[in-house]
């Protein structure tokens, strides 16, 4: 991993300033209606599997796009990625946006998947 030790770098410094949920927690307040879970990978990876009920902003158009879907500053988000990575730096960009309620799912999509919640291809 070499090659990715600038974002890996990235990556624990914003973990220093967010919050990570589980999988499992990210589905129950989901289910809930208490928190949006925000899919942040790219569209082919949202196209080819995705979470039910979560909405799509990619990585590098969320702080354009997530005022207009999510105006509300205390509506709990849930970001999430393929792992973990871009979530974390996701979730720390909308806290510094503004969003009070911010969560980066632990593990990503591959955690989700690996506890077996469900998804839709």
């Amino acid at each position: 991993m070499a090659g990715h030790a600038g974002f890996e770098k990235l990556v624990a410094e914003a973990r220093k300033s967010i919050t990570e949920i589980s999988p499992q927690d990210a589905a129950t307040k989901s289910k809930g209606g208490e928190a949006v879970i925000v899919d942040v990978r790219e569209k082919d990876e949202w196209d080819e599997e995705h979470i039910p009920d979560a909405i799509h902003l990619s990585r590098g158009t969320i702080e354009l796009d997530i005022e207009e879907k999510i105006p509300d500053l205390n509506q709990t988000i849930i970001t999430h990625c393929g792992g973990g990575g871009r979530s974390a730096l996701a979730a720390e960009s909308l806290q510094k946006m503004g969003y009070k309620n911010v969560r980066s799912m632990a593990g990503g999509f591959k955690a989700w998947k690996a506890a077996g919640l469900p998804t839709i291809k």
